[in-house]
């Protein structure tokens, strides 16, 4: 099943897609006398419950007896789980992090392989498809970053890895937008991500429950992986190819360390980290390298003002958004003290 959030009279509505096609999930409910809540953070309280009754307004829609419908380029989707209760990132694909360390001229981390590591991300500012408004200082070195995120759909503290994909709710796209200026300038006082991170993370278009993806598992001991294609597209030219089945660590594993003397909330999204080629840092740190060897000079390239980032993964959709910088010049690297 593929569920949305909307923008329906100025606030966010729950729906699912049907053959290109978006239900107002409440409304649709309420037409065969099934109570649903009509938004996404009542909706996960009671995940499994929830979903249960959604099946059953699925198979009448699918029947044709609901009619309220509004097709996808007409609705304003916004993050499937507009308001996380809280957002971690995670460090899952050796690839991405092995790459990156060897561009900057330092030896892999050996503790990457024996523990998932994650932070935590601003789980307020979280948008949809569409615009991304930024400040100036974001557009120093903007990258994208290409990541599948999880949502969890029930309470749990020490989950183990065995048990944890039964705590997925389903799986959506995830854009880590990154200000690289800000991120490494803040990152020499080894605190962080913060300012680097905080102000735009974009997810969507759908959140896919684990059941449709029942064709692309990969079971192993640690939890499930799944066989699903991941690309991004910058402005309409392909500049990343990945895939999610080489995540290092598992969901399950990330689950398990998250919720150790912890407990996760229904609502609570946890991504996996960049795929490796999932990002500029990574691309431009390998070609930088590589134009040295020819003896030639070299370019970076960066997210600018009006481009458009579009990610993709399979069975997930594509969630595309335009960079907008901000009307006000407004920067904060320029009142560091000196």
């Amino acid at each position: 099943m593929r569920f949305v959030s909307f923008l329906k009279k100025q606030k966010d509505q729950i729906g699912i897609e049907v053959n290109g096609k978006i239900y107002d999930l409440f409304t649709a409910a309420e037409s065969i006398d099934i109570e649903l809540p009509a938004r996404m953070k009542r909706f996960l309280k009671t995940w499994e419950s929830n979903f249960a009754l959604t099946k059953k307004v699925e198979e009448t829609i699918k029947k044709g007896k609901v009619k309220e419908d509004f097709r996808i380029k007409d609705v304003k989707l916004l993050s499937p789980v507009p308001k996380p209760t809280s957002c971690r990132d995670g460090y899952a694909f050796r690839q991405h992090v092995a790459t990156a360390r060897r561009n900057r001229g330092v030896e892999m981390i050996p503790e990457f392989d024996q523990f998932p590591v994650f932070y935590f991300t601003n789980h307020n500012a979280v948008f949809g498809e569409g615009d991304v408004f930024v400040e100036a200082d974001h557009l120093q070195k903007l990258d994208f970053e290409l990541e599948c995120a999880i949502v969890i759909g029930k309470n749990g503290i020490n989950i183990e890895a065995k048990d944890a994909d039964d705590y997925i709710a389903g799986y959506m796209i995830m854009n880590d937008l990154s200000a690289r200026t800000l991120q490494m300038e803040e990152m020499k006082l080894n605190l962080g991500p913060a300012k680097g991170k905080d102000f735009a993370t974009t997810f969507g278009p759908y959140l896919v429950t684990t059941d449709e993806l029942e064709q692309f598992k990969i079971k192993t001991p640690n939890g499930n992986k799944f066989d699903l294609e991941m690309k991004a597209f910058h402005n309409g030219k392909q500049i990343s190819s990945g895939n999610l089945k080489d995540m290092n660590w598992t969901f399950a594993e990330i689950i398990e360390r998250a919720s150790y003397g912890v407990e996760l909330l229904p609502g609570d999204v946890i991504g996996s980290g960049t795929v490796g080629t999932g990002c500029y840092l990574e691309l431009n740190g390998t070609r930088a390298l590589e134009a040295k060897q020819r003896g030639e000079e070299f370019t970076q390239v960066w997210l600018q003002d009006g481009d458009t980032i579009e990610l993709e993964i399979e069975a997930l959709g594509k969630l595309k958004n335009r960079i907008v910088k901000k009307e006000k010049d407004y920067s904060i690297l320029v009142r560091k003290k000196h």
